[in-house]
């Protein structure tokens, strides 16, 4: 099959396209013909290797010391069961799924395996491959920090970055949770945040959200941009911020998974995507997203000779 991989740290131009020997699924493993993936702050961040200075040394251990040891990248994927092991009972050939890969990464490849008890679904039958795909990192990573900032109905929440994965995701989801939201975002997002149901929109290039006299149940920082120490003037007296930054990858529960699908078959939350990038192009999709601008996500297309 044909896969792009790491081959070491540091720039986009250490992606190579190469073939390589196509997983066999273990008996409770499903092997996947992917057909979407995307390209997150997650694999960003594994392919620059940039971390504070602390955890340098722990997160070589875990990632590699000179280059990653899972070296084909893509923390979520959609695609089609092909294959199931001997004791796989919840999927079978045919059906069309989406994945959260997380740390195991390999959406970057034409066929991955996961066991069927990591975070797989079946693909909401409203969605495209390339929709599903760029729903979990985003979605799962904006309910874990809303849920640790105990988001309840009725609050006001400001999402800062709200035109990016995790925001577009948070603010639709604190809508969902019944909150009044205020999203943060440049000039050229204003009018498209506010279509995803932001109840007011600010332009960070032209005004500083936390010098406007409002203040607010939750602030999130959804990009690692607003620090804590600039916001107390815009909290509440007990109000909760969180943040994105330094964090890793959020902790996640099949139970998100499953909300997350009921949402999009309902039509409550739907996935954003800014570009559309065919593997070979892998490189190119890191350059735009490490600019860090893009809106929503950024989908890689991956092609079968089948």
């Amino acid at each position: 099959m044909k896969a792009m991989v790491c081959s070491k740290y540091g720039s986009p131009e250490n992606l190579h396209l190469i073939e390589m020997e196509k997983p066999v699924p273990k008996r409770k493993d499903l092997l996947i013909k992917v057909h979407a993936s995307t390209v997150t702050a997650g694999d960003i961040r594994v392919r620059t290797f940039k971390s504070p200075v602390l955890l340098w040394l722990p997160m070589r251990l875990v990632l590699g010391l000179s280059k990653p040891r899972k070296p084909v990248l893509g923390v979520e994927l959609a695609g089609e069961v092909v294959a199931v092991g001997s004791e796989v009972t919840r999927f079978k050939p045919g059906d069309p799924v989406y994945a959260l890969t997380g740390m195991r990464f390999g959406g970057h490849a034409e066929y991955a395996c996961l066991s069927e008890d990591a975070m797989v679904s079946i693909k909401p039958a409203n969605t495209t491959f390339e929709e599903a795909a760029s729903t979990l990192f985003g979605g799962t990573t904006a309910l874990y920090f809303l849920r640790k900032a105990n988001i309840q109905k009725g609050q006001k929440v400001l999402i800062y970055g709200a035109s990016g994965t995790v925001g577009t995701f948070a603010l639709q989801l604190a809508r969902h949770f019944g909150a009044e939201v205020d999203g943060v975002c440049s000039t050229a997002n204003l009018e498209w945040v506010k279509s995803l149901g932001a109840s007011q929109v600010i332009d960070y290039t032209a005004e500083d959200c936390t010098q406007r006299g409002q203040q607010y149940d939750i602030i999130f920082d959804a990009v690692g941009k607003l620090p804590k120490s600039g916001c107390k003037k815009a909290l509440k007296p007990n109000g909760s911020y969180v943040t994105v930054d330094g964090q890793g990858m959020a902790k996640v529960r099949i139970q998100d998974l499953q909300l997350l699908t009921e949402l999009m078959e309902t039509g409550n939350i739907k996935s954003v995507i800014d570009r559309y990038y065919p593997l070979e192009q892998l490189a190119e999709a890191h350059r735009y997203v490490e600019q860090g601008h893009k809106k929503g996500s950024v989908v890689i297309r991956v092609g079968h000779n089948v």
